[in-house]
C-alpha cells in the first residue's frame, strides 16, 4: 500500500514516526509531505523518515486563505505523482481536501476540542475521522472513538525508554528536584483572545520554584533577558528525557501535558478552555492540573506547584497514577496500524463492534517490567 502522510506540526512527527516504521517494515510504502515550521524538518531528519517541504505563507488572515488553496494543489499533485492508495493526516486539511478530489479515502487524526476552523476544513470531507473517547466534538458516522491518548503513540513503554543520561546533559545532581517551565507563541488558529500567562507572572513563577528545585525553561516565544538564563539548552529529541525525569511541568502546552501523564509526571496546564484530553488525566488520573489563564488562577496554580515539590512522596505516587493510564488505555500505534492495513473493514468493525479496539489493551510483562526508573 501506498500512504501518503501531511505533517504541519513537530507533535504530528511524534504521533506517526512509530507507526511509519512499522508499516515500513510490514512492505508499505510512504510519502510524507511537512511544514517547513519550527523543528518539523530537524524531528524527521533526526528519525530517519524522508519528506519534501511544501511552502510556508504569511500569517494574516489572507495568507492563511491562500495558504489553502496553494497547499491543496501542491499536495494533489504529490498524491497524483505518488499514486497514493491512502491518505493520513492530524487535523488533516490538505489531505481531506486532496482524498475528495481524487477519490482517495482519507483518514483524520484529531484530539483538539477548541479547533474549529480546522474542524470546518476538513470535517466534511475526511473519509474517517478517529478522535480520543475523550474529544467533545461529535462528527457523526465517520468519527471512530479509540480510548487512549496521542501521546501514547511513542511514550507508551513499549516503543520508549526514557535515557538517564539527560541529567548529565543538563547538570542535575543525584536527587535533585527540576522543573520544567513551557510558555507557547498562541499563534495557532484555535489559540485565537488567549493571552496564557503574564510576563509579571512568568518572572514569579520562576522565583518561586527556583526556591525548592532547579528551573528549566522551553519557550516558543523569546524570552525577555530576566530569563534567559532559564532556557533549555539540549536538543529537541531530548524535551521526553528531560520530561520524564523532571518533578513537575509547568505551563501552557496541552500536549507537553498529556505527554507528562503518560510519564508519570504532575503537570499544571493554563488554558481558559482546555482540552478534553486533559480534563480527563485530571479527573480520571490526577496527573494534569488544569487552570484557567485569569490572574486568580495563576497565583492558585504557583501555591499549586509548590505543593508537588514538598511532597516527598510525589514522584512515587505520580508513577503510580501513570500505571493506571497504561492498564486503562490501548497501543495507539498497533491500532492505527490495524485500522490502516484492513480499511475500510476496519472502519466497518469498529462502527458494530468499538470493543474490538481493547485487543490494543494487553500489556506484556517485560513492558510492565519498565514502568519504574
Amino acid at each position: 500500500m501506498k500512504i501518503l502522510i501531511d505533517i504541519g506540526h513537530p507533535a504530528h512527527v511524534h504521533y506517526f514516526r512509530n507507526f511509519i516504521k512499522i508499516m515500513e517494515k510490514n512492505g508499505h510504502k510512504f510519502l510524507i509531505i511537512a511544514k517547513n515550521r519550527s523543528i518539523v524538518p530537524y524531528l524527521l531528519k533526526y528519525y530517519n523518515i524522508p519528506f519534501i517541504l511544501r511552502k510556508n505563507y504569511p500569517k494574516n488572515i489572507f495568507g492563511k486563505f491562500f495558504q489553502i488553496i496553494f497547499t491543496d494543489l501542491f499536495v494533489i499533485k504529490e498524491v497524483k505523482k505518488f499514486k497514493a492508495d491512502l491518505l493520513l493526516g492530524f487535523s488533516g486539511t490538505h489531505v481531506s481536501h486532496a482524498g475528495v478530489i481524487l477519490n482517495i479515502p482519507s483518514i483524520i487524526f484529531d484530539d483538539t476540542d477548541n479547533a474549529n476552523l480546522a474542524h470546518a476544513s476538513y470535517k466534511n470531507f475526511a473519509s474517517s475521522i478517529l478522535t480520543p473517547t475523550c474529544f467533545k466534538k461529535k462528527f457523526g458516522k465517520k468519527q471512530i472513538y479509540f480510548n487512549s491518548f496521542m501521546e501514547l503513540c511513542y511514550l507508551h513503554p513499549k516503543y520508549y525508554k526514557p535515557d538517564s543520561s539527560i541529567l548529565n546533559l543538563i547538570g542535575i545532581k543525584k536527587d535533585e528536584k527540576y522543573v520544567i517551565i513551557r510558555f507557547v507563541s498562541w499563534n495557532s488558529n484555535h489559540d485565537l483572545g488567549h493571552k496564557g500567562i503574564s510576563q509579571k507572572n512568568k518572572l514569579k513563577i520562576v522565583k518561586e520554584f527556583s526556591k525548592y528545585a532547579r528551573v528549566f525553561i522551553s519557550s516558543e516565544k523569546n524570552l525577555p533577558k530576566e530569563l534567559k538564563k532559564y532556557e533549555i539548552k539540549f536538543p529537541p529529541e531530548k524535551i521526553h528525557d528531560a520530561l520524564a525525569y523532571s518533578n513537575l511541568l509547568f505551563g501552557e502546552s496541552a500536549t507537553m501535558a498529556s505527554e507528562c501523564a503518560c510519564l508519570g509526571v504532575p503537570s499544571i496546564y493554563h488554558d481558559s478552555i482546555g482540552r478534553g484530553y486533559t480534563e480527563e488525566e485530571e479527573k480520571k488520573y490526577g496527573l494534569v492540573f488544569n487552570f484557567s489563564e485569569t490572574n486568580k488562577d495563576q497565583d492558585l496554580s504557583i501555591k499549586k506547584g509548590i505543593d508537588i515539590l514538598n511532597d516527598k512522596n510525589s514522584t512515587k505516587n505520580y508513577k503510580k497514577k501513570r500505571n493506571k493510564i497504561l492498564d486503562d488505555k490501548i497501543d495507539v500505534t498497533a491500532f492505527m496500524i490495524w485500522f490502516v492495513e484492513n480499511y475500510p473493514k476496519s472502519k466497518k468493525l469498529m462502527n458494530e463492534n468499538p470493543n474490538y479496539q481493547l485487543k490494543f489493551k494487553e500489556m506484556s510483562k517485560s513492558v510492565k517490567k519498565r514502568l519504574y526508573f
